[in-house]
């Protein structure tokens, strides 16, 4: 029986297999086609691309080479076909995006710019396929164009035609343009616990300006307008009122094409804080978390205050490797405009790191990330220090993106750091000019790789090294340097470097012209995250020349050539929060040097500087800086004089700004600065801010040049005091300031002077 059943099955599975496959398939009864996008190819030119024929079997492998010789074709962007059941068999569609070609392009309906310049923004041309994604890509362009100018209610649309028989479209965009509006004045409605002037402060849409050509204030900008409404309620928020409501802000004109923006606001109550608790903490001692919270019982209730809170619990517990922890800062209703903050910890399990795995780095040496970290294997997981890695990476200007982020291992306690680089052009060919107060007139070529590697043949980058080339000409200088910089030297934390110059000028003194050229190696060595240590042997060559005939003797010995062999040595220590617009912290240098001796050359002098500068900030983003400076030089052994290229002088833009440059100094008979051997000043400046990216000064400068080393008596005093301007530019930062003397010796100039500096790069 089991036997017949078994035979029973077989012939059952046979004779099923042959049925199957005497099944004939279903016949294309018609082919449609579907256009995703713009028709640009015809519908004849699609089908005769295809084996696939109406009449024919359906067949999945003629269908997948149809696939394969429509994107073959050049034409096809995407392609999809699939069978409908139909009567009598299937209808095969066929979808298409299509590229075609642009064989022209209209802008109509543009009145206030030119068409030339409109088309500068697009980035389809004639000629070139046709994309879809572009096409909405130049319709944005276009319009973020127009309203970037002041026409915020101006609309772009584009329209795709395509001439029949051919895969030539046309694309005509069409502009609405609207009028223009200014934004003249910024007002608020229903504000009262903050003024006006506070909630301005924080608002990216600006006021026009004086200076609108060059910031770009003055315009409405949809997104910067809802983004201030989000600025506006943060904070209130941040000031206790957690219900505050803020409107969609109203436009109304004023005059012409002048508006008014105003921002509805209704306040609510203000929150103070009632009970603070801490829930779930058992890794530290309450009293240590609670140290690192600053939202009080009693206080006024701060969005901002208690995320700073989360923070710095997360921190806390970060530096023993508590990578899982979860805080978070729950604010409970307790009735009568008050609320109790509770802080929830999930502590999580402490994490070593098992690995470090850097990735994105095409050109960059591994090594050069992994020494800019502060973790390694095997240490804790210390968040705090992973973050500051972070920020020292994203210090070195390689990248345009870091990430660092643990994963787990499976290994209980141990979790991989992973960082993620990204990395973008640090290489540089730079060419413009400039002008200042001092060099007057100045064009310069110069080229940057600030990720250089000297044996990196061909590329030479992702050493980590600083190579910088620059050649500059102008009315009172020449200048040519090539420099190379090794951070980290025998893979310690050493930057030693070096230099090839050669400059000349003539603006150091109306009456001779000086050039110096040679070489200098210097070293510098940190000593921790604000001190270095500095060192510098430099060998040049300095000549005097072109000296006026009715100079005096003094002037005239000093004609020539001499060979100058130096060691200089130094100590920085630099706490500031900024090197561009420093608003706190100090800055205390010490340099000394000796030249000749054992050292050779022709000059065997020494001497000192130091120079410190402290900022303060003050209410209203003001700044008050305090900045001084001493400095001696002397001969030393068989030296018989300090040379005039060496001696001391004062005034100038950078330090006595109401004198000429290198005009405060010791003079000869005839009235010739000749610089002195000790000198001594202070400056006192304190800047506010005007509008966005302007800021004004009132600063103050006195000092002195003696002739003898080491005469401090300020016998020679000299003083001024002024106004200034400092800009923000996209040209560059630019300094103008007009210093009027107090004080002034005999033998200077006693009337206000302009010292300005503009830089601009094409």
């Amino acid at each position: 029986m089991r036997r017949v059943l078994i035979l029973i099955l077989s012939v059952l599975t046979f004779c099923s297999g042959d049925l199957g496959a005497q099944e004939t398939a279903p016949i294309v009864q018609a082919i449609e086609v579907q256009y995703a996008g713009a028709p640009t190819v015809s519908r004849e030119r699609i089908l005769a691309n295809m084996r696939t024929k109406v009449g024919d079997p359906f067949s999945d492998q003629v269908v997948e080479a149809d696939v394969r010789n429509l994107y073959k074709s050049g034409s096809i962007e995407n392609v999809r076909i699939f069978a409908e059941p139909a009567e009598g068999g299937v209808k095969v569609v066929v979808v298409v995006q299509t590229q075609g070609s642009v064989a022209k392009i209209l802008i109509q309906g543009a009145d206030r710019f030119k068409e030339s310049r409109l088309r500068r923004e697009l980035v389809v041309k004639e000629g070139e396929l046709l994309n879809e994604a572009n096409l909405e890509v130049d319709r944005q362009k276009l319009q973020d164009y127009y309203r970037t100018r002041g026409f915020a209610e101006t609309t772009v649309t584009y329209d795709v035609q395509v001439e029949q028989g051919t895969e030539k479209a046309t694309v005509t965009y069409t502009v609405s343009e609207g009028g223009k509006m200014i934004v003249s004045e910024i007002d608020f409605e229903g504000n009262q616990a903050l003024s006006d002037r506070e909630l301005r402060k924080g608002l990216a849409t600006k006021k026009k300006s004086f200076l609108s050509f060059l910031t770009k204030s003055g315009r409405i900008d949809q997104e910067k307008l809802t983004s201030d409404v989000d600025t506006i309620r943060t904070m209130y928020q941040n000031e206790g009122y957690i219900d505050v409501l803020v409107g969609a802000p109203r436009i109304e004109p004023v005059r012409k094409d002048k508006v008014r923006v105003i921002f509805p606001i209704t306040e609510g109550p203000q929150y103070r804080v009632g009970e603070v608790t801490v829930a779930g903490g058992e890794v530290f001692p309450q009293d240590e978390i609670r140290a690192k919270i600053k939202t009080q019982p009693g206080g006024v209730y701060s969005a901002k205050t208690a995320q700073e809170d989360v923070k710095a619990v997360q921190d806390l517990y970060g530096t023993r490797g508590y990578v899982d922890l979860g805080v978070n800062a729950d604010v409970i209703s307790a009735g009568n405009n008050v609320v109790n903050i509770v802080y929830n910890l999930d502590e999580g399990a402490q994490s070593y790191i098992e690995r470090v795995n850097v990735t994105g780095n095409t050109r960059t040496k591994d090594k050069v990330i992994r020494r800019e970290l502060l973790v390694a294997p095997g240490d804790v997981y210390d968040t705090v220090r992973v973050d500051a890695s972070k920020a020292r990476l994203g210090n070195l200007n390689y990248f345009s993106r870091v990430d660092t982020y643990p994963s787990d291992t499976g290994i209980p306690g141990r979790k991989d750091l992973n960082v993620l680089v990204e990395e973008k052009r640090t290489g540089s060919l730079n060419f413009g000019a400039g002008f200042s107060s001092i060099d007057n007139l100045i064009g310069f070529v110069e080229i940057q790789q600030s990720n250089f590697d000297l044996l990196g043949y061909p590329k030479f980058t992702g050493g980590g090294q600083r190579f910088r080339t620059r050649l500059q000409y102008g009315t009172q200088r020449k200048d040519f340097i090539i420099s190379l910089t090794e951070p980290y030297f025998l893979d310690y934390q050493l930057a030693v470097g070096g230099e090839l110059f050669y400059r000349e000028a003539s603006f150091v003194s109306s009456v001779y012209a000086q050039r110096n050229y040679g070489f200098e190696l210097n070293a510098r060595k940190p000593i921790n995250n604000f001190t270095a240590l500095r060192l510098a042997y430099r060998l040049e060559n300095i000549t005097i020349f072109d000296v006026d005939p009715s100079v005096s003797e003094v002037i005239r010995s000093e004609a020539g050539s001499r060979l100058k062999s130096g060691l200089t040595g130094g100590l920085t220590y630099d706490t500031r929060d900024s090197v561009f617009l420093t608003r706190k912290g100090e800055r205390i240098d010490f340099t000394t040097e000796v030249s000749g001796g054992p050292l050779g050359g022709d000059v065997q002098i020494y001497g000192f500087n130091l120079e410190a500068s402290k900022y303060f900030l003050l209410p209203w983003d003001t700044i008050f800086l305090l900045n001084g400076q001493i400095g001696t030089i002397d001969t030393w052994g068989s030296g018989d004089r300090v040379p005039i290229f060496d001696r001391l002088y004062l005034g100038g833009a950078n330090n006595l700004r109401g004198f000429r440059f290198r005009d405060v100094s010791p003079k000869d008979v005839n009235g010739e600065p000749i610089g002195g051997q000790t000198l001594a000043r202070a400056t006192l400046e304190y800047t506010f801010p005007v509008i966005d990216k302007v800021r004004g000064a009132v600063f103050y400068d006195v000092g002195f040049v003696n002739a003898g080393a080491y005469d401090f008596a300020s016998g020679n005093v000299n003083s001024d005091i002024g106004l200034g301007v400092r800009l923000d530019l996209p040209i560059g930062p630019v300094r103008i300031d007009y210093g009027i003397p107090m004080q002034a010796d005999a033998s200077n100039d006693s009337s206000g002077r302009f010292n300005f500096n503009i830089g601009y790069q094409f």
